[in-house]
């Protein structure tokens, strides 16, 4: 519960900038090493003197073998400035302030501005921690232009009528980690001086939120185990969709050919070589965070209850053809 009322207050005072720890950062990107040889890295959403993803590719620049490396820093009301680095000047395999080109931009840096969108042009990759009020927009950017990109996001973006599609569609997915559970928040000097913390930080908890991606993976190849079989009693169907109700992930019945419907953490556990995905059923009672009715309507979506009760946002699945889930 807290976790999601510190999202709220994101949302609605649009405070956005939430560092990610170097920690999180490192047990994600590890899994992509190899990737990132020869391409050039954007970060579009950082204060490169702060973040942690520049930290990471400036410290790993030379091992992992990047062809460029951008960051561009966003002011709100007054032009900016990037910072990158093309190469090892002295090849001694350190990055050093020798090594770092800052140039001023003649816009405020905002991922959307025109000089921004000519950089990302220019990248193969993107990874950073986007804006989470601005989710939505920023995805729709990325496959605009065709970009591979690492982000963090909310949970809760796996529902939006933007997103789930794509989740659907096969065109964007989870990483391998449940994502940064604990954030560093930006003070200002007056703050620095009254906060008081072990190591003077001050930190934001959120306990939903993912990596996403477009980049192949091993994890979503991975078959998820089964060993429940199905029976009548256990799993009910709604009271208006024809598909059974399933509670837990690790709870799909093996031998149910028929759809179900099932929490959204499934999506961390989707293998699209052994289930499909068919569609999203949202309680009626949600309507504040879809927005109107209207979002029911255009996406097909059905209220999801069980003997009247009304359940929280299920993903509606099914098993493949000639998938053997059974021990």
């Amino acid at each position: 519960m807290a976790g999601n009322q510190s999202v709220r207050k994101a949302k609605s005072t649009k405070q956005d900038e939430f560092y990610t720890q170097l920690s999180d950062i490192e047990k994600e990107l590890k899994h992509y090493r190899d990737y990132f040889k020869g391409k050039t890295i954007f970060c579009n959403c950082d204060d490169p003197q702060e973040s942690n993803f520049w930290k990471y590719f400036e410290l790993n620049f030379t091992v992992l073998g990047i062809k460029r490396l951008i960051s561009t820093h966003y002011e709100t009301d007054k032009p900016s400035y990037m910072l990158e680095i093309n190469r090892d000047e002295n090849g001694d395999g350190l990055i050093t302030s020798k090594d770092i080109i800052k140039t001023k931009l003649k816009q405020n840096g905002d991922f959307r501005s025109p000089e921004c969108i000519e950089l990302l042009k220019q990248a193969d990759i993107v990874i950073t921690n986007p804006p989470f009020s601005l989710f939505r927009e920023y995805i729709a950017q990325l496959l605009e232009y065709n970009k591979e990109f690492i982000i963090i996001g909310n949970q809760n973006a796996l529902s939006y009528k933007e997103i789930f599609p794509l989740i659907k569609d096969n065109k964007i997915w989870l990483g391998y980690n449940s994502g940064a559970q604990e954030f560093i928040v930006p003070m200002t000097f007056e703050q620095k001086n009254t906060y008081i913390g072990a190591d003077g930080l001050k930190r934001a908890k959120f306990g939903n939120i993912c990596w996403f991606t477009n980049i192949e993976t091993s994890k979503r190849h991975e078959n998820l185990l089964l060993y429940k079989t199905y029976n009548e009693t256990e799993y009910p169907k709604y009271d208006n969709y024809d598909a059974i109700n399933i509670n837990k992930v690790s709870e799909i019945p093996y031998d149910y050919k028929g759809k179900m419907g099932v929490p959204i953490t499934f999506i961390d556990k989707y293998n699209p070589e052994q289930f499909k995905i068919l569609d999203g059923l949202h309680r009626y009672s949600l309507y504040d965070l879809c927005g109107t009715n209207e979002y029911i309507r255009e996406n097909h979506l059905e209220a999801t209850d069980v003997n009247g009760k009304s359940l929280y946002f299920r993903v509606i699945i099914q098993i493949k053809e000639g998938i053997d889930n059974g021990d």
